[in-house]
């Protein structure tokens, strides 16, 4: 992500070409649309809980960074091809979430147990596996 913004925003606001400058300045504002559709996709998913709204939100994020790379691909080339492997793993990491939502009935709240406090007196949550089990 990193090189490839150094490189769009390097030869495109640099460039003659007003058509170049006006994309490169629209895949700045995608570049940061993406920040922040991927700022919120953690909290979503491992504090609140919500893999419905975290699915969304990386299913929103995946097709920002793939206009982006469209975009950034007209600036340079080398900008906009060295966004396939960040595709590569927002595809996978869409598949994921939308997994563990599917096959958690889109409700990761009550999966968690308190566990006992440890010896240094904190308390964590995990996941019992063996209580769900016994449900069966």
């Amino acid at each position: 992500m990193g090189y490839s913004a150094y490189r769009a925003w390097t030869t495109g606001i640099n460039s003659f070409n007003p058509q170049t400058v006006e994309l490169t300045k629209q895949g700045a504002t995608l570049y940061t649309i993406q920040l922040a559709l991927n700022l919120i996709w953690m909290p979503l998913f491992f504090k609140l809980k919500r893999p419905i709204e975290a699915t969304v939100d990386i299913i929103a994020l995946t097709g920002v960074t793939g206009y982006l790379a469209y975009i950034w691909g007209q600036v340079d080339e080398v900008a906009g091809w060295a966004l396939v492997p960040y595709l590569g793993w927002l595809g996978f990491a869409t598949y994921l979430s939308a997994s563990v939502g599917y096959l958690n009935n889109w409700d990761l709240a009550e999966k968690e147990r308190d566990m006992p406090p440890t010896k240094k007196g904190k308390t964590t949550k995990y996941v019992d596996e063996k209580a769900e089990e016994k449900d069966l």
